[in-house]
């Protein structure tokens, strides 16, 4: 049987039971609720389906380690390492070894130790760049450019994905160098 058969027979002994009208009616209040429905998805959905019992899994008798991610765009802000001098170390190597990426991140913490140590802004969990960039801008004015940059820099490879090369990490020595200069002439709260 062809389709435009089965139409025919299905429309007439549709047409034979139910009046021409009605069926539009029904036809276009159908249409009216899909519509709804579809447009409305989400909401009438349940928030939290209901919870089933996950089965047991059996461990293995070694538990398999998890090598760390490298290279997380979800990254907020690096916190500062123990100090500049083994990071700066550390960037010099992973630039060395070509990761740029990771070199200028360990660039910018080398700047955020500076920071904090100097006392110029305190770095806490969960602040972006641009709050550390606001706030040691607001306590030491002159410091605002070569931090502005890099984190520019910084934002450009780690949020924006964006592929790291040597030029960025060059940049980035090169602030940080500004950075530790005009930091070097800023006197702390103990030499006050």
């Amino acid at each position: 049987m062809t389709f435009s058969r089965w139409w025919t027979e299905t429309t007439a002994a549709l047409g034979d039971h139910l009046p021409l009208p009605l069926a539009a009616l029904l036809l276009a209040l159908t249409t009216v609720l899909t519509a709804t429905a579809w447009y409305t998805f989400p909401a009438w959905l349940p928030r939290r389906l209901p919870r089933l019992p996950r089965p047991r899994r059996r461990r293995s008798a070694r538990p398999h380690q998890r090598e760390p991610e490298t290279g997380s765009p979800v990254t907020v802000i690096p916190q500062p390492a123990a100090g500049p001098v083994g990071t700066v170390v550390t960037a010099d190597r992973l630039a060395a070894e070509g990761r740029y990426g990771e070199a200028v991140r360990e660039r910018l913490r080398a700047m955020l130790h500076q920071l904090t140590e100097r006392q110029v802004a305190r770095v806490r969990p969960g602040m972006t760049v641009t709050e550390v960039v606001t706030e040691a801008t607001a306590n030491h004015p002159p410091a605002g450019p070569p931090l502005t940059a890099a984190a520019a820099i910084f934002s450009e490879l780690w949020y924006a994905q964006r592929p790291a090369t040597a030029d960025h990490d060059h940049r980035m020595r090169g602030h940080a160098g500004q950075l530790d200069d005009l930091l070097a002439t800023r006197p702390t709260d103990d030499d006050r």
